[in-house]
């Protein structure tokens, strides 16, 4: 059974949404602010949850801090943000603040329960040994799909659900070129025509675990006007 935490501030519509996912077989809690989130999360009696459904507008810390706060204390728990706030703008805000999925207000509510199912799905995939290889050895560097956790030389990281993800790809078409409308496509879910620098940066991120000099990479490269290409052995 999977737990998701709910952080809505709107005490019918967290109702209704725990009500539903309880539903569909889900164990579900609510919290009504962000700094209760993050004490939910980060303090003493904090929990393991699966999923954290997060609204942007809330009192005292709006989501997108929340979002920070978390994977900067190394919290990776997926996050499915949900808000009124709907402009292509605020949703590359949301995903390169570190959310793994974004749902515009107002909703159907067989939408949201779609949406919680594909982003768990999406998780099982990143660390599914069925699905690709349970590790990857990129150069110096071990990736392990499993945990999330790379494994340098003197230094390790973990990735986050977005990370997992495309870095699985980009090791799934080692040697091919992967276009940003493919990655687009199928590590964020949205259009391959939507405009933004997230895949640019998390590249950059990318790189930051996996080559000794980042500015002059050996392993992932990118080609202009085309996509991006890992080579496994340089």
């Amino acid at each position: 059974m999977a737990r998701l935490l709910v952080v809505e501030d709107e005490a019918h519509l967290a109702t209704g949404i725990k009500f539903n996912l309880e539903m569909e077989g889900y164990e579900a809690e609510v919290v009504a602010d962000g700094l209760q989130a993050i004490e939910r999360l980060t303090g003493p009696q904090s929990g393991t949850f699966d999923l954290i459904l997060l609204d942007v507008m809330l009192p005292g810390m709006d989501g997108f801090e929340v979002t920070q706060r978390l994977r900067q204390s190394g919290d990776y728990t997926p996050i499915l943000m949900l808000t009124a706030k709907g402009l292509p703008e605020d949703v590359v805000q949301g995903l390169e603040c570190g959310a793994d999925d974004y749902l515009a207000k107002p909703f159907d509510l067989t939408v949201l329960l779609a949406r919680v199912k594909g982003l768990l799905r999406r998780r099982d995939w990143a660390r599914s040994t069925s699905e690709g290889p349970e590790r990857a050895r990129i150069g110096e560097v071990e990736v392990d799909f499993t945990t999330f956790e790379v494994h340098g030389a003197g230094s390790d990281a973990q990735l986050t659900l977005l990370e997992a993800m495309l870095l699985k790809l980009l090791v799934q078409n080692a040697g091919r070129v992967v276009s940003k409308a493919e990655i687009l496509e199928k590590v964020w879910n949205v259009s391959p025509d939507t405009q933004t620098r997230a895949v640019d940066n998390f590249i950059l991120r990318l790189r930051r675990y996996l080559e000794s000099d980042p500015s002059h990479p050996k392993h992932l490269h990118t080609v202009r006007g085309a996509g991006y290409r890992l080579i496994l052995e340089a």
